[in-house]
């Protein structure tokens, strides 16, 4: 399928040829190459399969690398980061999490992604309604974070602390 979609914007992330199915329930499907399996086509999806494709090819994101619909535990309950990258030892490096284009990146958004990190400790948080890119890096020894204008190259995000 071509990058349009009638029920959906174009985003501000590169074209990206998207496989698509109807399954008998009427429901449109999208394939996940991450989770290897047919999910439903949904505003957030939408953002969250051309933001994924753009890691991987812009970013040099591997994909064995990134997982979406991560499961984490937060106060007892079970929640799902829409994407984890992780670095070669295993550990989170960036959070990814996704809005519908139609929905505006808040204070509330920032708050979300940032509960997450408190389980995961990340060094990046990025939030992005395929519209409007946001992506800070944490500054755990000053106690703080600071937005930066680009989000980096896998390369660059997977140095150790201390060669950044």
């Amino acid at each position: 399928m071509a990058d349009t979609h009638k029920d959906f914007p174009t985003l501000n992330l590169p074209p990206v040829t998207l496989k698509l199915q109807t399954g008998a329930d009427g429901v449109e499907r999208v394939w996940d190459p991450l989770r290897k399996k047919y999910v439903a086509l949904t505003p957030e999806e939408w953002v969250r399969q051309h933001f994924v494709n753009w890691l991987m090819t812009d970013r040099k994101f591997p994909a064995s690398l990134l997982g979406n619909e991560v499961g984490i535990h937060l106060n007892g309950m079970s929640r799902r980061c829409d994407t984890i990258a992780f670095g070669r030892d295993t550990k989170p490096l960036v959070i990814v999490e996704y809005k519908a284009p139609d929905v505006k990146i808040t204070q509330d958004v920032f708050d979300q992604i940032v509960r997450y990190n408190m389980v995961l400790h990340a060094q990046y948080l990025v939030v992005s309604n395929g519209l409007n890119h946001y992506c800070c890096r944490i500054d755990y020894a000053g106690n703080t974070y600071h937005f930066i204008p680009r989000i980096p190259q896998y390369a660059e995000i997977a140095l150790p602390f201390s060669e950044q």
